[in-house]
């Protein structure tokens, strides 16, 4: 009989593609799945005996997936699959809690099967997700932004900032056409953006990868020319190609 799994993940081409190489493997059948985090912690807490395994996202919008988790009075086995911060899953391999970063890879997701298949009960979970929920509150991601000039403060929706540029020790915000003073720096911006639909690109610049049309060679490497209107182009350090292909799920294996 194979595993019992179940997906929550706020990206539904997120929890298709976990599906599809979890039938792969002919190990796992999938119960369900759901983008909603309300809606898997009831699911959850009425069908957890039927659930050998749970694929919980990290960051989510309303639960994050260490909130859920602190929430749920069972203990589930747990396959967390994130983009986050190192340092979490440091904790989760401490603990024993395995994970999976996203883009997935098909064979280190049959380790993460195999450790699932041995792992024996015990340890609380639901602890260390109540201590990394706390840590992680400050660091939810920015959904929206502030840009001051004088006494007018220009609001700026994330999703539609097409990349994030310093020049002359300032930060800018380029978005429908115009650049916008921020207050944040490029290191903080990177700690506090989803890591899924940003990228850093460049010591000088992230970008928003929704708004990557092309890539093709310059003269002194990678360009990246933006579905902007002004078909913004931006240079991509050597040791960053490999990480922006990965987040826009075209990275060819010879690569």
């Amino acid at each position: 009989m194979g595993l019992r799994a179940y997906i929550v993940d706020d990206e539904r081409l997120a929890v298709q593609r976990l599906t599809r190489l979890l039938d792969a493997t002919g190990r796992v059948d999938v119960l369900g799945s759901t983008t909603d985090s309300e809606e898997a912690l009831d699911f959850l807490r009425r069908q957890h005996a039927e659930v050998d395994v749970l694929f919980l996202d990290v960051q989510m919008p309303g639960l994050t997936g260490f909130e859920l988790l602190a929430r749920l009075d069972c203990e589930i086995p747990v396959v967390f699959t994130t983009a986050y911060d190192r340092y979490a899953l440091n904790a989760f391999e401490v603990n024993s809690v395995d994970y999976l970063l996203k883009p997935i890879d098909p064979d280190r997701l049959e380790r993460a099967l195999d450790k699932v298949r041995r792992r024996a009960p015990g340890g609380d979970v639901r602890a260390l997700a109540r201590q990394l929920a706390a840590e992680l509150t400050p660091h939810r991601r920015l959904d929206r932004l502030a840009s001051r000039v004088g006494e007018r403060t220009t609001i700026l929706e994330v999703a539609r900032i097409s990349h994030f540029f310093a020049r002359d020790k300032l930060t800018f915000a380029a978005s429908g056409g115009r650049q916008h003073a921020i207050e944040h720096t490029l290191a903080e911006l990177e700690q506090q953006l989803d890591p899924r639909r940003f990228a850093r690109i460049h010591r000088a610049t992230i970008v928003n990868i929704a708004f990557v049309q092309e890539l093709y060679p310059g003269v002194e490497g990678t360009i990246v020319r933006l579905k902007d209107e002004g078909k913004t182009e931006l240079s991509v350090a050597r040791d960053r190609v490999r990480e922006l292909k990965e987040k826009l799920g075209i990275l060819r294996t010879n690569d």
